[in-house]
């Protein structure tokens, strides 16, 4: 028996196909674009094209993310709470509390040893500290989002930003530029306020044990690093933190149809 799962974010759509075995046999990462409709189809496609599968050999497909409602082809939908709850203790079955960065929102989710989501906070009103914002904040800086992390990893001296508001932040920004800062110590600064904002969910949930972190920020390892200077321990990171949910509403396909 094999499953789909989808996720759907403001900027990319992933999908991850596993067996009976819980093997993954397929993922895909692409842009959202546009047109959801359409990029729930090309994932579809990809996905199925690398696993060698054809679309009847899905016994379920389960959609989740930003964009679930567009996934017409979905057998469900289920809330991204709960699969990248699935989908991290998947990966790392001793974490108990994750922080999930995307596109547009932030969140920290406390679970228990089953996966089970116990207790969760969101950050969905604001693209403050999102990949949003740095998409943003790298553009004003005229450097690359793969560029963000190791440049800021360089910074002897950090530079305060005081706005996490997107539009402010990008104001002030140009300011600092301006004023002759090194371009390492605004990104240093810029990841330090995007920790505070992302520990400030993490409280309200609580830490007790292991810390995984998914979603497309956590490849940003200056991101990571200000994180865990302020936490005081190591982030787990999965091998690809993008596929979280699409692994997770796979998990749940799986559970369904068994």
């Amino acid at each position: 028996m094999n499953v789909l799962g989808i996720d759907i974010g403001s900027l990319t759509a992933k999908s991850a196909i596993i067996n009976s075995e819980h093997e993954i046999l397929a993922h895909t990462i692409i842009p959202t674009g546009a047109n959801s409709r359409k990029a729930c189809n090309a994932s579809l496609e990809r996905t199925l094209e690398e696993a060698g599968l054809e679309r009847v050999d899905l016994g379920l497909i389960v959609s989740t993310g930003y964009g679930r409602e567009a996934v017409e082809f979905a057998d469900a939908q289920v809330t991204e709470i709960t699969c990248h709850a699935r989908g991290a203790h998947f990966f790392h079955p001793q974490t108990r509390a994750i922080i999930d960065v995307g596109g547009q929102d932030s969140k920290a989710i406390k679970i228990n040893e089953h996966g089970k989501v116990m207790k969760f906070a969101m950050n969905d009103k604001c693209a403050a500290g999102t990949g949003r914002f740095l998409e943003v904040m790298a553009r004003s800086l005229e450097v690359t989002l793969g560029e963000m992390g190791p440049l800021s990893l360089q910074s002897q001296a950090v530079v305060s930003i005081s706005s996490m508001c997107t539009v402010f932040a990008e104001s002030e920004v140009v300011s600092l530029i301006a004023e002759g800062c090194e371009v390492h110590d605004i990104i240093r600064g810029l990841h330090l306020a995007i920790a505070d904002r992302i520990l400030s969910l993490l409280d309200r949930v609580g830490v007790n044990g292991q810390v995984t972190m998914t979603g497309g920020v956590a490849k940003n390892i200056g991101v990571v690093k200000a994180l865990e200077d302020k936490l005081g321990l190591e982030l787990v990171i999965p091998q690809e933190p993008q596929i979280a949910g699409a692994l997770g509403a796979a998990l749940i396909a799986l559970d369904r149809v068994s």
